[in-house]
């Protein structure tokens, strides 16, 4: 029947009779964040398991079948990636010997808002030792972190990673962090010694000298250096 005697368009046909692996494909081909499961049900009119069965046997299949690229569940949704054997032929082709990376600033600042999240700037400028605004901004822009409310005591801005930080890392959630947070301060003791925007010390003060021992701890954020 003609698109003129129904009067429906004909791309618009019930998409409940669709194959699914096809379906499933053609929408992951466009997709520009991970598509999550229950966005997929909806669209296609399927159960979420049998769109989640589906998922995971399309990934078996491209993997048996040694494809250059895989179906990977990221940040809570699916998404095509390219496999990484194949990695060396596609930065030679896209990146055409230019790699834009992030400064060694911005992956140490990135390390503490992932593992001290929600934290505030100055905070994380305590842990690193040095003033971070430029580079937050930097990962703002890039949408690797996102405001996540203020602080109530101080109400200084506080920060999270985002879903894009997991996709560009390859984890599922948070809970997939390598364990490192132990070797950061405890944000007991940040806290006790920073304030929000604040050096906790006198940059042009003398230092002591009256001739008696003083018990100092030295602390990361002794320096106020600002990396740009």
């Amino acid at each position: 029947m003609s698109e003129q005697a129904t009067g429906v368009p004909a791309g618009t046909r019930e998409v409940a009779g669709l194959d699914l692996k096809p379906a499933l494909e053609a929408i992951l081909m466009v997709v520009d964040e991970p598509a999550t499961e229950e966005h997929l049900a909806k669209i296609l009119e399927r159960p979420r398991r049998q769109i989640a069965d589906a998922l995971r046997e399309l990934a078996d299949e491209y993997t048996v079948q040694g494809r250059g690229f895989e179906l990977r569940r990221i940040a809570g949704g699916w998404r095509y990636y390219t496999r990484p054997a194949y990695a060396a032929a596609v930065e030679g082709f896209v990146l055409d010997g230019q790699q834009a990376r992030l400064t060694q600033a911005a992956l140490e600042t990135l390390a503490v808002v992932a593992y001290r999240q929600p934290v505030s700037r100055s905070r994380v400028s305590a842990v690193r030792g040095v003033n971070c605004d430029g580079v937050m901004r930097t990962l703002l822009q890039r949408g690797l972190v996102q405001e996540a409310g203020t602080e109530p005591e101080t109400g200084a801005i506080l920060y999270r990673t985002t879903n894009y930080f997991l996709e560009r890392m390859g984890l599922r959630g948070l809970d997939e962090l390598p364990e490192l947070a132990p070797f950061l301060p405890e944000a007991e003791a940040i806290e006790a010694e920073t304030q929000e925007g604040v050096p906790s010390f006198d940059p042009d003060a003398p230092d002591a000298d009256d001739g008696h021992t003083t018990n100092t701890a030295i602390t990361p954020h002794t320096t106020t250096t600002t990396e740009l």
